[in-house]
């Protein structure tokens, strides 16, 4: 197994913030799981269209449910990004064989895909503000596991 950071998007309902993970993991050198259905048609043309010209430097792996993923990951550590969390991204610990996965826009994740992940983490926000949009808490993640993996 390649241990290297991966980020997963949980059914994700909007195209365009796909795209926007699609660039950041294509900068980031992160590899973009994406756990089908999405809420929009999902094809090739589709993903080019999002990723602009990002999608041929993106390490794209594509898994028709959550049982797939689930056994495709089966040695990693799964990390799920939630406003439910208690432990803040700031205090956690990552690993490069670590999976960050941002549920779905409009209805986070169901309790099946929390109680399988190893950890939740939550941005903290001391602004107030309810949550941030999938596609930002994402690279404020890749952010925040990138910086901490370079000391280790």
């Amino acid at each position: 197994m390649t241990r290297k950071l991966h980020l997963a998007a949980f059914q994700t309902d909007f195209a365009h913030n796909l795209g926007s993970m699609i660039r950041l993991c294509a900068c980031f050198g992160v590899t973009l799981d994406i756990i089908e259905p999405c809420g929009f048609p999902l094809s090739q043309k589709s993903l080019k269209e999002a990723a602009l010209d990002y999608s041929d430097q993106c390490e794209m792996i594509l898994h028709s449910d959550w049982s797939e993923f689930k056994e495709y990951s089966k040695n990693r550590r799964l990390i799920l990004l939630s406003t439910k969390a208690k432990r803040s991204l700031w205090d956690f610990n990552f690993n490069l064989n670590d999976t960050l996965i941002m549920g779905r826009e409009t209805q986070g994740v169901p309790d099946y895909v929390l109680d399988q992940c190893d950890s939740a983490v939550t941005i903290p926000m001391p602004g107030g503000g309810r949550s941030l949009n999938v596609a930002i808490s994402a690279g404020i993640a890749i952010s925040e596991a990138t910086r901490k993996l370079k000391f280790k």
